[in-house]
């Protein structure tokens, strides 16, 4: 049953957690973890994007993404080991975009982009509780569908809006 907790063996902590409001996000050595909301105030879209860059950048055909609002997210720990990388090379044309990953093991924790201000771009894959990727974390929105690989006809979810570029609606 994919709707009760399960955390599977997927990196080296086994501290994460979830609760009614909050999950964390764990880097797969564990020197970072972040806390969020996951459902209410702080909890933005949930998307999956086949842009070039988030296709580059996450060594994947797409990136399956969920935003937070800056005041929402927490680091529990390894904010000091987190390591920028940022470019204004993106496909937003001169839109910068930092990376944030773990100085340790190299896992994207989240970006931030000048054209979300006052959000963080998390990756789904980090959420230690894998239930809450099946269910809170259910993709709405499918973007950058133009850029898609043609032997991927996308997420099959009910309802999810899709856009040849970049949705509207972030």
């Amino acid at each position: 049953d994919k709707s009760k907790p399960y955390f599977p063996l997927a990196g080296l902590s086994n501290d994460g957690y979830s609760r009614p409001e909050e999950a964390t996000a764990t880097c797969y050595c564990g020197a970072v973890q972040l806390a969020f909301p996951v459902e209410g105030p702080g909890l933005g879209p949930r998307f999956v994007c086949n842009c070039t860059d988030c296709r580059k950048l996450h060594s994947s055909m797409l990136a399956n993404n969920f935003c937070i609002q800056d005041e929402y997210l927490k680091h529990n720990r390894g904010e000091d080991n987190l390591s920028i990388f940022g470019t204004d090379k993106t496909i937003l044309r001169g839109s910068r975009m930092d990376n944030y990953f773990c100085k340790t093991c190299g896992s994207l924790m989240y970006r931030v982009g000048a054209g979300s201000p006052g959000w963080k771009i998390l990756r789904v894959g980090t959420v230690d509780d894998f239930s809450v990727q099946e269910t809170k974390l259910k993709p709405t929105v499918e973007q950058f569908v133009k850029d898609r690989v043609g032997w991927f006809a996308g997420p099959q979810i009910d309802g999810i809006r899709r856009y040849e570029g970049r949705a509207d609606e972030f």
